[in-house]
């Protein structure tokens, strides 16, 4: 059993992702020591990411969100691969004080902002990445993934994130799901997708109450008499390494490295997705350039 789930309507013209992230959000949340706001707001990313890299052919493929609003929060990263593993980073880790939203919710929105762009970059192993960049509309992370479907790659596409935080921070769950419909569909099918989707308790009321995604698909897809392609795990991992980082620091080139090591014998790289910590004595170095 996979926490993530595909499925397709009988018909072949709807597709389905759906993922509980519940856990992934957990360790974004214990390696950033996020605020509230901020741990919906990166959830929401870091879930979306999981969901579209679930579409990627290959496992080496890759899909990274950005996100820059203008808001508190700076910049938001999501990236996944064709394997399943997810990461994630957030400029400004602590937001607070936030103009509550009318609803009670957390006002992702604002910590975000509006006045910018959301970039959605695809490295499928070609000479280059494929981008797509868009304009935020609301700062909510998934209004912003609809618009980038219907405007970059015209799919029309239904996209529903949450991420539900307790008083004390800690996250109680996470989730959401994608629908697309494949060309060809009517009218009718759309709007039986629309009435489904909005007659639907939110995706975190959904998880809370231990439902499964088999069961929120067949909530979403009523009608439709989906059934599931497959399952996979999806997961809060990261990639880096000692001799990644050590690549990294030998492209400086020798002039900046000599400037570094006269200021310092010793450098310490933290990696933003996962805090591992990767010391190196820059004089070993210079000796390679």
């Amino acid at each position: 059993m996979g926490n993530l789930i595909r499925g397709i309507s009988e018909n072949g013209g709807v597709v389905f992702y759906g993922a509980d992230t519940t856990e992934l959000v957990r360790r974004a949340e214990q390696l950033h020591e996020t605020s509230a706001v901020i741990t919906a707001a990166l959830g929401r990313l870091l879930t979306a990411a999981a969901l579209i890299g679930a579409g990627l052919k290959h496992q080496s493929h890759s899909l990274t969100l950005r996100v820059k609003g203008g808001g508190p929060a700076g910049v938001l990263l999501a990236v996944a691969n064709g394997a399943g593993d997810v990461k994630g980073y957030v400029q400004n880790p602590i937001v607070e004080q936030l103009p509550a939203r009318e609803d009670g919710k957390l006002n992702v929105g604002a910590a975000v902002g509006t006045d910018g762009t959301l970039s959605v970059i695809k490295d499928l192993g070609l000479k280059e990445p494929y981008v797509g960049q868009i304009p935020l509309v609301s700062g909510e992370i998934a209004e912003d993934l609809t618009q980038y479907y219907a405007v970059s790659e015209q799919v029309p596409t239904a996209c529903v994130l949450g991420v539900l935080v307790d008083p004390d921070l800690r996250v109680r769950c996470a989730g959401g799901y994608l629908i697309q419909l494949l060309p060809g569909a009517s009218k009718e099918e759309i709007f039986m997708l629309e009435r489904n989707i909005a007659q639907m308790p939110a995706i975190t009321q959904l998880l809370a109450h231990k439902q499964t995604m088999e069961s929120i698909m067949h909530q979403a897809l009523a009608g439709f008499a989906p059934s599931i392609l497959d399952q996979s795990q999806v997961c809060y991992r990261c990639d880096c390494s000692r001799e990644r980082t050590e690549r990294a620091l030998l492209s400086l080139g020798r002039q900046a490295l000599q400037e570094m090591a006269q200021e310092q014998e010793t450098a310490e790289v933290c990696c933003q997705f996962c805090k591992s910590a990767y010391h190196f004595v820059l004089k070993e170095y210079l000796c390679q350039l």
